[in-house]
């Protein structure tokens, strides 16, 4: 029912958003030149002359005379122009379409990637912005396009199609038009020159456009239209409250779990295949417990299903029959599949199998009924025997409920006067029923049965009955006695059902909040020893890395220590309830994750207690389940985090070694040409002279000196880790220290700084920072031309500090700008060149990384040069 609710509720929503917004028409083709750019355009006359107001945002014609006469007389919208790379190129114009507010656009080739500097990336969000604007739009898509399809075209083809649309832009449609062309037909355009140039097509034909890869592109084209077609009638079904119509054959297969499952599946799959159909597995689940054996049957089931390409899924209700129509119209299923179920001798005056109810009720589906090898072995399986203790339990409640109600009839015929007892006796037996299973019941409506019949039926104390009427009274009571009794016992069999699920549910769910919170191994461990114990009311040992989580006054004996040795060993359950070391009090089930092991649990429950039931063991297994997964995902986050740490560490350490081959050799020289000249001319330097080479040489030597504390600083990586000595320091002198560091080295440099207002200081290593910033301002610098300024901008982002370096040089290629960070990696055009070790960026990446920061490259604004951009985030010290 909720299912129900939730399918219509699906189907009103997606008719009210179409409703609400424009609709959007596809015309469909398998591939380029069958022709969807022309009925597009007849189309958009027809509604034309109809008095539509439409516009055309954007049409393809490719110099193809019979298309561009179709435009002729239909509104253009005018083409925005773009500048790019030096060309004036055109794109689609949304911000005038959306001025214009049409009625219907044509917008062409939906798949288009835009020019840089468009309102979007791609041609099919423009679409989506005028839709959302409520303008219908009529637009024209190749199936290689479709996201979905890429690596089935792939597949095909041996093309993979860059330019692609994704799948939930088909869920906006309204409409979808199917434009098909034979293969042979297309060919002869092609060869005719009507869709490519001769050398071009002659390539095409040999390629794309072989016979055999335009029919499977038909075929792909023609069910995606089908499917779009039979989704969106099965949503206005649903949404008008009407059952599904299925257009396509899908195939339904039923399972139970009963050994013959993975059988079905197989058959089923070859059943579709055949159909080239596709197809589901279900099974129905009344609310009764399932043994722990069929629901195994059933997991390894439903893995076969999904790796044959199937779906599988679990449908629950009380009525079997029921519940597989209900599907099999929710999911627009043609065929069902069954396996055969036994006839029984009174099958049609007292409960009609599967097999039968589903002839009788699913008129409208096509049911395969498939015999495994199995059945007739299970159809002579021997009756269960129940339970002793069981058996004794329902006989005595109906003996006593007998008893009861035998003196209950007695004392109302005596005091009350009343003579039709009946009702008393079966009032006995349904307090029966629901307190005891259906062997209870039978026996109390006998005991009850015969009871009535020996002392209140005339002659009273016989077994005979001296007329007719009294005949059809205890034959009526038996009825009546056994059909109420059936359905108290079933009521409450699905009542203890429903507590068992909300009580499991319910744990779960305590346990999954207290794990998701948990932030280390310590803490996961502590929350799932908890929850198990509040929950299955037992003692918890869980060991993992070295950590032992345990339920206060816990010992472990040398057997139990061997039994938990042997399960973490050999990756199985080992202890109580197994065949391994059974004589241990505890059942120890191993931690597995991706077969992968991260410790061992153990769990104990009281002496007294019997065997393990079905219910607690998937309980048990499934908290245990959960906490070994919380465990891998503590682990993944240290490792991670490490990873990160180690990273960074690694980046800087050979930022730093580099930056001492780099740079160093300028301080030095600086250094020893200032003290070279004060040395060999003594007498005929100035005052003023000296005073600056002096200066030079102090500078120089606190720069030498700052490169020697970051080496020192790279010696402790590999012992307790390198600490940034941060401080607080102004942006400004940042820019400004690094910006006098290279006037000095390349005076004819100009830049033009602008720093926002609003940049605070930032927390940093200032001499690491100023040392990337100054790497990145030295790389614009070379690589701008002469009297070109080098652009420097600085501004808060998000939280964060954006630095853009821009230089006006001749630019970095797409599939270069990331390589342009590896060490020693040189190129002549873009941002560097021979002249360049190939360091300077990734010395600036390694600082400026060390600080959480990055360092990335874009082209310029107008295509002109390259832009470097520095993020740092604005941290703050701790408390501490």
């Amino acid at each position: 029912m909720n299912e129900d609710r939730s399918a219509k509720a699906d189907a009103l929503a997606g008719e009210l958003r179409r409703q609400n917004s424009g609709h959007l028409t596809v015309f469909l083709g398998a591939a380029p030149g069958v022709g969807k750019t022309y009925a597009m355009l007849s189309r958009a006359r027809e509604l034309r002359r109809q008095g539509i107001d439409l516009v055309v945002g954007i049409v393809e014609t490719h110099g193809r005379s019979e298309t561009a006469a179709l435009v002729d007389g239909l509104e253009l919208i005018p083409r925005r122009r773009i500048d790019y790379q030096g060309r004036k190129l055109q794109e689609l114009d949304v911000d005038a379409i959306l001025a214009r507010r049409p009625q219907v656009a044509l917008i062409d080739e939906l798949a288009h990637r835009n020019v840089p500097g468009s309102r979007h990336e791609r041609r099919w969000q423009d679409v989506i912005d005028l839709l959302d604007a409520g303008i219908d739009v009529y637009t024209t898509v190749n199936i290689q396009h479709l996201e979905s399809l890429n690596d089935v075209v792939h597949r095909i083809t041996g093309v993979r199609v860059s330019e692609t649309v994704p799948d939930a832009v088909f869920d906006r449609l309204r409409d979808i038009r199917l434009v098909d062309l034979p293969a042979r037909e297309l060919i002869e355009r092609l060869n005719q020159g009507k869709v490519y140039l001769p050398e071009q097509a002659t390539h095409a034909l040999q390629a794309f456009f072989s016979p055999s890869n335009l029919a499977a592109l038909r075929e792909l084209a023609m069910q995606t239209a089908a499917d779009h077609v039979e989704e969106d009638l099965r949503e206005s079904q649903i949404a008008r409250g009407l059952p599904g119509i299925a257009l396509r054959n899908r195939v339904l297969i039923a399972i139970d779990g009963m050994g013959a499952s993975e059988y079905m599946v197989r058959a089923g799959r070859r059943i579709a295949q055949r159909r080239d159909a596709p197809w589901t597995v279900v099974t129905v689940q009344s609310g009764k417990p399932v043994e722990a054996a069929r629901q195994a049957e059933l997991d390894r089931a439903f893995a076969l299903a999904r790796s044959l390409g199937a779906e599988a899924e679990v449908v629950h209700g009380t009525h079997v029959a029921d519940a597989l129509l209900d599907h099999a119209e929710r999911c627009g299923a043609s065929t069902l599949i069954v396996g055969r179920t036994r006839e029984r001798p009174l099958a049609r005056m007292v409960n009609r199998t599967l097999t039968q109810q589903l002839l009788q009720r699913g008129a409208h589906y096509e049911l395969v009924i498939i015999s495994s090898p199995g059945a007739r072995a299970r159809a002579r399986r021997r009756l269960r025997i129940p339970d002793r203790s069981l058996l004794r339990h329902d006989l005595s409640a109906a003996l006593l409920a007998t008893v009861g109600a035998i003196v209950a009839a007695w004392m109302a015929q005596r005091w009350l006067g009343i003579d039709d007892m009946s009702m008393v006796f079966i009032v006995a037996v349904i307090l029966v029923a629901t307190r005891t299973s259906m062997l209870g019941v039978v026996g109390t409506a006998a005991l009850c049965f015969f009871s009535y019949n020996f002392f209140f039926i005339e002659p009273t104390f016989t077994f005979s009955i001296s007329a007719n009427r009294g005949v059809a009274t205890v034959v009526i009571f038996l009825v009546a006695a056994l059909v109420c009794g059936s359905l108290a016992t079933r009521l409450r069999a699905q009542i203890l059902a429903l507590r068992a699920v909300n009580a499991q549910a319910t744990m779960m769910e305590r346990l999954g909040r207290g794990l998701s919170s948990a932030a280390d191994l310590g803490q996961v461990l502590h929350v799932g020893r908890i929850a198990m114990e509040r929950s299955l009311g037992v003692s918890v040992w869980i060991q993992s890395a070295d950590r032992t989580e345990q339920s206060p006054g816990t010992v472990l004996q040398a057997t139990d220590r061997a039994a938990a040795d042997w399960s973490l060993a050999h990756r199985q359950q080992a202890g109580r309830f197994t065949d391994t070391l059974a004589a241990s009090p505890w059942w120890f089930v191993p931690l597995l994750a991706n077969r992968t092991v991260v410790g061992v649990a153990g769990l104990r429950w009281g002496e007294d207690a019997g065997r393990l039931a079905p219910e607690q063991r998937r309980l048990a297994e499934a908290m245990i389940d959960d906490v070994t997964q919380a465990i891998m995902r503590t682990r993944l986050v240290a490792d991670l985090e490490s990873a990160r740490v180690s990273n960074e560490t690694e980046r800087l350490r050979s930022a730093l070694l580099s930056s001492v081959s780099h740079d160093l050799r300028s301080p030095l020289a600086s250094m020893i040409g200032s003290a070279s000249s004060l040395v060999s001319y003594p007498d005929a330097l100035s005052a003023e002279d000296k005073a600056n080479l002096l200066d030079t040489i102090l500078e120089e030597g606190d720069r030498l000196d700052r490169y020697i504390q970051n080496l020192l600083d790279m010696t402790r990586l590999g012992h307790d880790g390198l600490t940034l000595n941060r401080d607080w320091v102004g942006v400004d002198e940042l820019i400004g220290s690094a910006a006098g560091r290279l006037r000095r080295y390349q005076p004819g440099v100009t830049l033009d700084v602008a720093i926002a207002a609003d940049v605070p200081p930032i927390w940093v290593h200032p001499a690491l920072v100023e040392q990337g910033l100054f790497n990145v301002l030295e790389n614009a610098a070379r690589f701008s031309p002469p009297g070109a300024a080098v652009d420097v901008s600085a501004r808060l982002l998000g939280g964060t500090l954006q630095i853009d370096v821009r230089d006006r040089g001749p630019g970095i290629p797409e599939d270069e700008r990331k390589r342009i960070f590896d060490m020693f990696y040189s190129v002549e055009r873009g941002d560097r060149n021979r002249k360049g070790t190939g360091l300077g960026l990734t010395i600036a990446q390694g600082m400026i990384g060390a600080h959480g920061g990055s360092v990335e490259a874009f082209a310029g604004p107008d295509g002109v040069g390259t832009v470097i951009r520095i993020t740092l985030p604005m941290l703050r010290p701790t408390a501490a």
